[in-house]
């Protein structure tokens, strides 16, 4: 890994995590029930064309499901089809089989908690604020991202819209009152950190749940982004950051002073 500027981690002040592949590994199980609709979806518009779950996990990562179902629609020949209603009957089925399949994940969870004592965590996500729902209960990150710090494209938004379009990055650091250089972004997929990156947020690139045949093509492709650099944990991530936060922390200490 190579060396990484501390001047971008001193100024940051927040945490903004992706959510689907970053902070939990939701995107295999998500396509799994979303390959369904999606296929559906195709016979209902009068395509050929179908999916399986890793196909449509290597066309849609990053991309919330109306994004997805738009596109397909375009290059079917019939973009003006109504996507709404499958907008929600995937939101539905992917959601419930996210809160039966996923569990906590222990060393994301120590890594966030040693996080959260100098950082404040917020989550901004593609996903539906009802999906990170399940799946922060399902993986016990509750009480570190409350319902009150979480941010969703499709839901925040006075217009739904997905990454790469930074919209969601912006609206997340309006809302916690900070410049986008105060929150350091953790994404996964090249459309996050687009996102991140074009928001003016200093991003690093996660492969933790990343399948390891597409690693380096990914890390690659989030390299080209813009990211500060690509690591395979939050623990890497825990120890780039923690030990700048320290610094700065100490610096603002007056000679004599106290915390």
């Amino acid at each position: 890994m190579p060396p990484v500027p501390t001047q971008p981690l001193e100024q940051v002040r927040f945490l903004l995590c992706d959510a689907d592949g970053n902070l939990f590994p939701s995107e295999e199980p998500a396509f799994d029930a979303s390959v369904e609709v999606t296929n559906a979806f195709l016979a209902e518009i009068g395509s050929d064309r179908r999916f399986t779950a890793p196909e449509l996990r290597l066309a849609a990562t990053g991309l919330n499901f109306r994004s997805t179902a738009r596109r397909l629609a375009a290059e079917a020949g019939v973009p003006d089809v109504d996507v709404e209603p499958w907008v929600q009957e995937e939101k539905r089925a992917v959601t419930a089989h996210l809160a039966r399949t996923l569990r906590p994940h222990p060393p994301t969870s120590a890594a966030l908690e040693a996080l959260a004592g100098h950082l404040t965590l917020a989550a901004v996500s593609s996903s539906a604020l009802a999906r990170l729902a399940g799946c922060f209960t399902a993986t016990d990150l509750d009480e570190l991202i409350p319902p009150s710090r979480r941010f969703s494209a499709e839901d925040s938004l006075p217009v739904p819209t997905s990454k790469p379009d930074p919209a969601v990055y912006l609206h997340a650091c309006a809302q916690l009152g900070i410049p986008p250089e105060a929150g350091l972004a953790i994404e996964d997929s090249l459309p996050g950190a687009q996102s991140a990156v074009a928001a003016g947020c200093p991003t690093i690139g996660n492969l933790l749940f990343v399948a390891p045949e597409e690693r380096a093509d990914r890390a690659a492709a989030l390299e080209a982004a813009g990211v500060l650099t690509v690591v395979s944990s939050w623990q890497e991530i825990a120890d780039l950051v923690l030990p700048v936060i320290a610094r700065r922390d100490d610096d603002l200490i007056p000679t004599g002073g106290t915390r």
